[in-house]
């Protein structure tokens, strides 16, 4: 018998997850379905002529690519991209454009991890910064990741402020000035 007298207490599950979050990643993961669902059949309709000798189509859906997590503004949304097969061997393949085969993270995820570095958030605190802003689902952001993603920006800084200028005619206007808001006398005492 065990001395351990702990008793875990559990969140309820309606404190643990926002109605709102969890119906707009739902929304999201139908949106993608669909979207990706439209790609392949434009390209099954682009093959629908080439058939075998009993008729049969040679690029056909083939199942489900593995469920995969892709992180987005509203947290990470679970999505599965369809296959095919093609039985011609004219070597026909399905990749999505909307969700190409390595994404992990959206654009919107990307764009603000250099302001959050701007901004001064270390590379060990993006984690925890990011699962602020992501939840607690953020997944794929380590610090390694960061680090990374740090020296592809350093190249492509070195190579914005190498760019040829030569061509370029950049029109600006310069404005100084200073705004006094000093009342008068008489003006302080209309008021009082």
């Amino acid at each position: 018998m065990s001395d351990n007298k702990v008793i875990p207490l559990e969140k309820p599950a309606e404190f643990c997850s926002d109605p709102l979050t969890e119906l707009l990643r739902k929304g999201a993961r139908q949106l993608i379905t669909d979207a990706v669902e439209a790609e392949l059949n434009v390209l099954l309709d682009q093959h629908a002529d080439s058939k075998d000798s009993n008729g049969h189509r040679q690029v056909v859906r083939n199942g489900y690519l593995p469920e995969r997590e892709i992180q987005t503004g509203i947290g990470p949304v679970t999505v599965k991209v369809p296959k095919i097969r093609d039985k011609s061997g004219q070597g026909v393949k399905f990749n999505s454009a909307l969700l190409p085969p390595y994404l992990r993270k959206t654009k919107s995820i990307e764009e603000v991890l250099p302001w959050l570095y701007l901004k001064g958030i270390s590379t060990g605190d993006f984690h925890e910064a990011l699962q602020a802003l992501l939840g607690s689902d953020a997944k794929g952001l380590s610090a390694s990741t960061i680090s990374r993603l740090k020296q592809v920006w350093e190249k492509e800084h070195e190579s914005w402020s190498r760019r040829d200028l030569k061509l370029k005619r950049y029109v600006y206007i310069w404005a100084d000035g200073v705004y006094f808001n000093i009342r008068s006398e008489t003006d302080r005492q209309c008021i009082l």
